[in-house]
């Protein structure tokens, strides 16, 4: 008997095993919750709506700040809402943020209308 393999099988196993699990974990739960999701009689089935920027996640976090007229101005951005927030952690100022901004949407929507 190997040294590597003491009890038979060696870390390679191990990690096949436990992705095998998965991956059949994963497709009993696709199939309990398809089961689940069912509807009782002949109820009509909505479609999927489609995912948008901000659901996927395609976008940055910005520390912004909005001056007294009323207009967003980003100050940096980060790639993690956790990034943005540790960057925005010791804030005193009011008028500084921090929001999702999706690629393709004007700062302006940053804007204060109010």
């Amino acid at each position: 008997m190997d040294n590597d393999r003491p009890f038979g099988f060696d870390p390679d196993d191990i990690d096949r095993v436990i992705r095998e699990a998965g991956e059949q974990f994963r497709q009993l739960q696709d199939q309990f919750v398809k089961f689940l999701g069912q509807p009782s009689g002949s109820a009509p089935r909505r479609a999927p709506e489609p995912q948008t920027t901000g659901s996927a996640g395609d976008g940055v976090w910005a520390v912004y700040s909005v001056d007294a007229d009323g207009l967003a101005r980003v100050e940096q951005v980060y790639r993690t809402e956790l990034d943005a927030l540790r960057a925005h952690k010791n804030n005193t100022d009011p008028t500084r943020s921090v929001r999702f901004l999706p690629y393709g949407v004007s700062v302006g929507v940053l804007d204060d209308s109010g």
